[in-house]
């Protein structure tokens, strides 16, 4: 990528992969990415389990119902956990690091996208996290927040329109219900 700007406006979520393999190089790159994310009180409360197992890909793909499919034709899998006890945001900490495995996979010309797991179910009703620690031997502690499927892009997508940013949603010094539109009070 040219720049910050370009990366962000290009990385869009990614559902269909070729059945190319990553490199050795692009994997480590990835998860160096989640490595070197900013936690709170440098607490590095998460941990990653890089999944390219076929099988398991598969099976990791039906952590719930709907919005996991995609996941078994994925060359790798980077499941995104974190310690509880070892930090309270944690969420937020295993967030930052998900999105900065994305932004890393788009920076390398690969595709991504994440599956939420964190409050979901399996569709006879089992926690997704309960399922994935029992797929993946996971101790206890940790708890699983999402998963970041990663493969070479299998279609093009178009960069995000910016003409689509809702501005709106944006207030400078406080909240403005009108936000300069006329329809406030």
């Amino acid at each position: 990528m040219e720049n910050f700007s370009e990366l962000i406006r290009s990385r869009r979520s990614m559902r269909k992969f070729t059945e190319e393999e990553l490199t050795q190089d692009e994997v480590v790159a990835l998860l160096k990415a989640g490595l070197m994310s900013p936690t709170s009180k440098r607490s590095n409360s998460w941990q990653f389990i890089a999944v390219d197992d076929k099988l398991l890909l598969e099976k990791l793909s039906r952590c719930k119902p709907s919005g996991a499919a995609f996941v078994k034709d994925a060359a790798l899998a980077i499941v995104v956990t974190a310690d509880p006890m070892a930090s309270d945001v944690w969420i937020e900490d295993a967030s930052v690091a998900a999105i900065m495995i994305q932004l890393q996979a788009e920076d390398l010309g690969l595709g991504s996208c994440w599956v939420q797991v964190r409050e979901r179910d399996t569709a006879d009703g089992t926690p997704a996290n309960e399922y994935i620690h029992e797929l993946l031997g996971l101790p206890l502690q940790l708890q699983v927040l999402c998963i970041i499927a990663v493969g070479h892009k299998g279609m093009e997508r178009k960069p995000f329109d910016e003409s689509h940013l809702q501005w709106e949603k944006v207030h400078i010094n406080q909240y403005n219900p009108d936000n300069g539109n006329g329809n406030g009070q």
